[in-house]
């Protein structure tokens, strides 16, 4: 197995770790997590989401140094063409769905990701992996648009200003609704429906009949 590979790989692992981490009962086990001081705004960051942070940023730059290396070593296979977006998509969207509340243990997390834009940045996915499914079945191969790659970027950086509850920018002293993170999560949504909608447009002969 080459190299690019095993990072998808390790990817995959990372989000597994992340949804433990998340989804752990650490208040029903009496397990304290603690709030670091960020000093700005009197608006801390749980040490979870820390963490959840910092494996979610490595995860992501992962995602752009296994596409760099196996075209840059002509090591594009097909077990990375099917594992690397799955890993891709299992990673943002556990993250999503994480991220849509703030568990009890984690009050002091006041920045979420609202529910209209995880509905959309997950129902895009589906639709444009439908059609590329139906594509398949036809013999045609439907591959990333900018738009697309714009997409990924904007969620994944909306993401991680979310799990920072906002810091830096909490120093601006914005209601929580109005956000900078809250901000960059719509218009990541914004670049979801509008790369989707040119998937749609630019292969509207896929869902034609024969």
């Amino acid at each position: 197995m080459n190299l690019p590979n095993k990072i998808t790989l390790t990817r995959m692992a990372m989000v597994v770790v992340l949804i433990v981490l998340f989804f752990f009962p650490y208040e029903a086990l009496g397990i304290p997590t603690f709030t670091i001081n960020v000093g700005i705004a009197n608006q801390g960051i749980n040490i979870i989401y820390l963490i959840g942070f910092i494996l979610f940023l490595i995860a992501s730059l992962s995602d752009f140094l296994d596409g760099y290396l196996a075209r840059k070593w002509h090591q594009v296979t097909s077990f990375g063409k099917f594992m690397d977006p799955i890993a891709d998509k299992l990673l943002v969207d556990a993250c999503l769905i994480f991220l849509l509340t703030t568990p009890l243990w984690a009050a002091e997390q006041v920045t979420v990701v609202p529910v209209l834009v995880v509905i959309i940045l997950i129902g895009r996915d589906l639709i444009v992996d439908a059609l590329r499914l139906v594509a398949v079945e036809k013999g045609t191969v439907i591959a990333a648009n900018i738009f697309g790659k714009m997409k990924t970027v904007a969620e994944m950086v909306a993401i991680c200003f979310v799990f920072l509850n906002d810091w830096p920018f909490s120093y601006l002293g914005l209601p929580v609704q109005y956000s900078v993170s809250v901000l960059l999560c719509y218009i990541a949504a914004a670049i979801s429906l509008l790369s989707g909608v040119i998937y749609l447009v630019q292969n509207a002969k896929v869902l034609k009949g024969n």
